[in-house]
């Protein structure tokens, strides 16, 4: 571990406009994300109408999705060695381009193979949105107050997923109007696209001015390596730590991916609910995502302690799933979209696994860290899914979704016991790869 030259102070006004800016980012970034399970069945069927094509919704659905996957993982190892390489800002605004072009073309975009390519392009973009931010604003703001501004960007940004879900539940109001103005008949699915590309671009003009952290710069006057992700495993303490940051990120995952994404095929009708309805239950799990970070990230702060506030969530979690398992037979819809809000809140950490994750690690390698472990986590939900179908082939789903549960929970808290402190660390040093 090498120290950088010293940091000039940045004045907080400009700090300030940093995490608006990675806030609105985050915002759509999300809503990006969430976008494509509001319209999938729609869309699907559309194109299959239009062709006469013989396809299973579901199946594509769960194709184009893992497409979309495949996507941010890749992304997330290309924008994070970018941003140790040629800079934080340079992510914020090249990750919103893409994305924003590939879901104006995704309005447009007829056919399976043309789909599975532009989500593939889509997950790249939206793969470098939050790592870029997060890195940019806990190397700017002041180390005893930067949990505040990741904070900010979470919280606000978690309700692009509500967004999504209105736009997609009210689109057809903005496709009528563009209709009547442009005799071209859209469709719902494709103002709800339009609106995240539309957003995206507007995003990249306020962006115009945002400046690059001094550290960054400070870096380049050294001669380190920079961006070097296989260096994440050279070592064996570096190895450990970045994967202890993986593993905290795993029940939010769970939750979201399993818990939520499947209330309406599966938990429902397991729990004996009717009309359960997977967009509702997905916005309220957001809702509560958004709550569960400001109260994480204040208390983060009140407690000086990212490390507590983790275990408090994770305690939490853990007594909401073995509620939703075994207590919640036979409750209402508006109760169980009750219990989705509180899931969402339970794991309401993000924020504060990310920035732990972004303050584990040196400057010349912490863009490369902060964008790889979150899109690590969300492709985690891959195996997650496969690990709980696989199980629920076996016994049952509820038993199922307590295994698996439990082994995420579980994973989480040892990382969490075994990373060191980070709160209020100064970030300005590299990492001796």
């Amino acid at each position: 571990m090498q120290n950088s030259s010293e940091l000039t102070e940045t004045k907080s006004g400009i700090v300030n406009w940093l995490v608006i800016v990675a806030a609105l980012g985050y915002f759509v970034d999300i809503y990006d994300l969430v976008l494509f399970n509001v319209v999938k069945r729609e869309s699907l069927e559309f194109i299959r109408d239009l062709h006469g094509l013989d396809i299973n919704i579901k199946d594509t659905g769960i194709f184009l999705f893992n497409c979309q996957m495949a996507g941010m993982l890749i992304g997330g190892i290309l924008w994070g060695v970018w941003g140790d390489k040629k800079g934080r800002i340079s992510v914020l605004f090249g990750s919103i381009m893409l994305y924003s072009i590939a879901n104006i073309v995704n309005a447009f975009t007829f056919d399976i193979t043309s789909y599975a390519i532009v989500r593939v392009i889509a997950g790249i973009g939206l793969a470098g949105e939050l790592g870029a931010g997060i890195t940019l604003v806990a190397e700017t703001m002041h180390k005893e107050k930067r949990g505040y501004g990741t904070m900010i960007i979470v919280t606000f940004g978690a309700l692009g997923a509500v967004l999504a879900g209105l736009v997609g539940t009210e689109g057809h109001i903005v496709a009528e109007f563009l209709t009547a103005n442009t005799g071209y008949t859209f469709q719902n699915w494709q103002v709800v696209y339009l609106i995240g590309g539309f957003l995206g671009i507007l995003l990249l003009i306020l962006r115009v001015g945002a400046f690059e952290s001094g550290m960054f710069k400070s870096m380049q006057h050294h001669q380190v390596s920079k961006g070097d992700f296989f260096a994440l495993f050279k070592t064996a303490e570096n190895r450990s730590k970045y994967l202890y940051c993986i593993l905290i990120g795993l029940p939010i995952w769970y939750i979201i991916g399993v818990l939520v994404s499947l209330s309406q095929d599966v938990f429902g009708k397991e729990l004996g609910i009717d009309g359960i309805v997977n967009g509702k239950a997905v916005m309220f799990a957001y809702i509560g995502l958004s709550v569960g970070d400001l109260i994480s990230g204040l208390l983060s702060q009140m407690l000086r302690s990212r490390r507590k506030v983790v275990f408090l969530y994770l305690i939490f979690t853990s007594l909401l799933v073995l509620y939703f398992i075994f207590g919640a037979h036979g409750i209402t819809a508006s109760q169980y979209y009750f219990v989705c809000f509180l899931l969402g809140l339970a794991s309401g950490y993000w924020a504060i696994f990310v920035t732990i994750a972004s303050e584990q690690f040196g400057t010349n390698i912490r863009s490369t860290v902060t964008n790889t472990v979150p899109n690590f986590v969300r492709g985690a939900v891959l195996p997650i899914t496969m690990g709980f179908a696989s199980l629920s082939g076996l016994t049952s789903n509820l038993t199922s979704a307590l295994v698996i549960g439990g082994i995420c929970i579980g994973l989480a808290w040892y990382a969490t016991y075994k990373v060191k402190e980070t709160f209020a660390k100064d970030l300005n040093y590299f990492e001796t790869m």
